[in-house]
């Protein structure tokens, strides 16, 4: 039976569409590069920022640096706000919480940024540890995975308790890597169609009820 649960944060418990593709069409004028098309730039929502940059963003590695910066310019004070918590899901963590299980957030987003959105959505009572990507770093999903892992103190005995819950293929593989199971979620529509099943989720869901009833009876 699953009693750890990690969480995926951008598509999973919050819908932060609006926030991150004002904020990459703000980073590409300041960079004086054509903006991308909407479906491009919401590829950019899971991967870490320096690698969706470069593809689907078309920059070079220094370009996409420049890019997280501005960014983050406009990303910190304001986008990371223009953000809805995803339906049922701040109560279903709750409910979790009460019940025992032990929960915890895994992102590749920047953690103080983690910090805050959780904050501001009523995420953190729920949560044992919020785990995210350093302000300066190259950290895989599997980095951030093995990190929550951790601090959490998980041994290599309790991986068959702990179950990932992310809306991407990032998610599942990095997941996969630390050998541990990931539940897909199709929230909001970020992957493409089958794209969480043949990445290897043990299951996809679409609602926070059919999440909880997953997370229940396995």
């Amino acid at each position: 039976m699953y009693h750890y649960i990690f969480f995926d944060l951008d598509g999973t418990l919050t819908d932060s569409k609006e926030g991150i593709l004002n904020c990459l069409r703000y980073a590409f004028e300041k960079l004086g590069k054509p903006v991308p098309p909407e479906a491009a730039l919401i590829k950019f929502i899971g991967p870490p920022l320096q690698d969706s940059f470069v593809d689907p963003g078309g920059c070079t590695r220094e370009e996409a640096l420049a890019g997280i910066e501005a960014f983050r310019e406009r990303y910190e004070p304001v986008g990371k706000f223009e953000n809805v918590p995803a339906p049922g899901l701040p109560e279903l963590c709750a409910r979790l919480k009460k019940d025992g299980y032990v929960m915890a957030l895994a992102s590749s987003k920047p953690e103080n940024l983690c910090v805050d959105i959780c904050r501001r959505f009523g995420y953190t009572p729920s949560f044992s540890a919020v785990t995210g990507s350093p302000l300066h770093g190259d950290h895989s999903k599997a980095d951030i995975i093995r990190e929550t892992i951790r601090r959490l103190g998980l041994t290599d005995a309790e991986k068959p308790q702990i179950l990932m819950v992310g809306d991407r293929k990032y998610d599942v593989a990095g997941a996969k890597e630390c050998g541990i199971d990931c539940v897909g979620v199709e929230f909001f529509g970020y992957a493409a169609p089958g794209e969480l099943a043949e990445a290897g989720a043990v299951a996809v869901v679409c609602s926070a009820a059919e999440l909880e009833e997953f997370i229940r009876t396995h």
